[in-house]
């Protein structure tokens, strides 16, 4: 079902480091996906995106040998982009048990996640890694479970390890722990990542992993501890590397290589505000870094919610290309979906879009999105078409709000009011700088005309959107988090 607020005409042209096509033949399996989702790695955390002090060389490699996304796009902070990416929606559309809206989402069972389909047309599909669209402990409902949602095993945890550890650890049903420490956390998820790639190596299959690096508190296995010269987090980085590196190599051994496709992503920006007094040294060590762009996780500018993101699948991505366009993580739904064959669910509207012909990089391909809609929770805060990006006043917040009050994990940009309109082009000024809306005003009508739109459709803090999803009679929005005033 088409969205009217998502008809395609964005026209940033893709670029290409020594394009070559993908091979001609079509192979007679379906391909298969996995997903790598690293927590709070920032848009400058990869080697191809201009990391310093650290190394990524196997990321890098599946850039040469594929496609570097530099305008992707997810959440602002961690349950959220979970949510998009499983659902191909944006968060304020998705249905909430008790019809609410909260900062941890608390996703209906009634939502149709991408696994679900995928196994209905014959996949094998596994999850490694953190859920996180349950309300964490809180809310973990047994129907909420993932091998109940469309996954056929799972290992994981629920929640973060804000704490320093995680608690609740499973093995499909099974809680195995009450707590474990991070420090092998990622070696952990490694190694049912590559065993459930060899028990199904006969695809086609499906897996997610979700880890849970590099969202604070981090951890590191001792071959990686020390080894950077960034400190804690660039060796958490270079172990997410390092894990990726055997995943392709798995896959090439069992000759799997040239028919599955792999996407390096994160689910937000970097733990990290360096404008702010409360930045010190310590929360240094555990930051990353938006590299050229303004704010951290939980802001909507493009350091919260632009993420680093390659694409590699020898049989399918062309080698060594880059593209501009715009594109998100809601997309890869209904892209996987339809490189399986399978069929979009009908009863709904889906905000993702299928960016196969971007992925192979057809000659003129261009993003399917008219507009990419910046949600901070429940708050609209900016909208962008093609290198537009239109910004719109708010009030900030105090450092009371939960959120900025947690250990210091959300600062300096949050607190700040937007106190006049603000019109960006994001081609010629990637931090956000220089407001041109006085020199730009029919850019400024068009844009305001597309969030008026999203407004209509999806909402705002102060409205409920005509095509949001509800499964429980009541009230719709009966209680919001605090934090989600205005």
């Amino acid at each position: 079902m088409q969205s009217p607020i998502t008809l395609p005409v964005l026209a940033l042209l893709a670029t290409c480091w020594a394009c070559s096509p993908p091979p001609a033949e079509e192979t007679a399996q379906p391909p298969n996906f996995v997903i790598v989702f690293a927590d709070d790695q920032g848009y400058g955390d990869l080697g191809v995106f201009g990391a310093t002090g650290f190394k990524t060389p196997r990321i890098d490699q599946m850039a040469r040998e594929g496609m570097r996304f530099t305008d992707f796009y997810a959440q602002t902070v961690c349950g959220p982009s979970r949510t998009a990416l499983l659902t191909g929606s944006y968060p304020i559309r998705v249905a909430e048990y008790g019809n609410e809206k909260n900062s941890f989402p608390y996703v209906h069972e009634k939502e149709i996640l991408l696994p679900k389909v995928l196994q209905q047309a014959g996949y094998a599909t596994g999850m490694i890694g953190k859920v996180d669209i349950t309300q964490r402990r809180r809310g973990f409902k047994p129907e909420l479970n993932p091998v109940r949602r469309g996954f056929d095993y799972w290992f994981g945890v629920v929640g973060a390890n804000d704490s320093g550890e995680v608690h609740w650890v499973y093995r499909n049903e099974e809680r195995i722990q009450e707590s474990a420490g991070v420090d092998d956390l990622t070696r952990r998820y490694t190694d049912e990542a590559l065993e459930f790639i060899r028990r199904h190596k006969d695809g086609p299959f499906f897996l997610y992993i979700a880890h849970t690096m590099a969202h604070v508190v981090l951890g590191v296995t001792e071959p990686f501890r020390g080894r950077s010269e960034r400190g804690l987090y660039g060796d958490v980085i270079e172990e997410l590397d390092a894990s990726t590196g055997e995943i392709l190599d798995l896959l090439t051994e069992l000759g799997l290589d040239q028919n599955t496709i792999v996407v390096y992503t994160s689910d937000n920006g970097p733990w990290s505000n360096h404008s702010h007094p409360r930045y010190t040294a310590a929360i240094a060590e555990h930051a990353g870094s938006a590299g050229p762009l303004r704010g951290a996780k939980g802001t909507t500018w493009e350091g919260g919610i632009r993420v680093p993101t390659v694409m590699w699948g020898p049989g399918f991505i062309p080698t060594g290309t880059e593209t501009g366009e715009v594109a998100t993580t809601m997309d890869l739904l209904p892209t996987f979906i339809g490189m399986a064959g399978a069929q979009l669910p009908a009863d709904r509207t889906l905000d993702g879009r299928d960016i196969g012909p971007l992925m192979r990089g057809e000659p003129g391909a261009a993003s399917p999105h008219e507009a990419f809609y910046y949600y901070r929770e429940t708050h609209l805060d900016a909208v962008r078409s093609g290198p537009w990006k239109l910004v719109f006043p708010r009030p900030g917040r105090d450092e009371s709000d939960w959120l900025l009050s947690k250990g210091g994990a959300f600062l300096g940009e949050l607190l700040e009011p937007v106190t006049e309109l603000s019109l960006y082009n994001l081609t010629t000024d990637i931090g956000e700088q220089d407001n041109v809306a006085a020199e730009n005003p029919e850019v400024v009508e068009r844009l305001t005309a597309l969030a008026d739109k999203a407004r209509d459709e999806l909402g705002d803090h102060d409205r409920i959107g005509t095509g949001v999803r509800f499964f429980e009679d009541g009230p719709k929005w009966p209680r919001r988090q605090a934090w989600m005033k205005p």
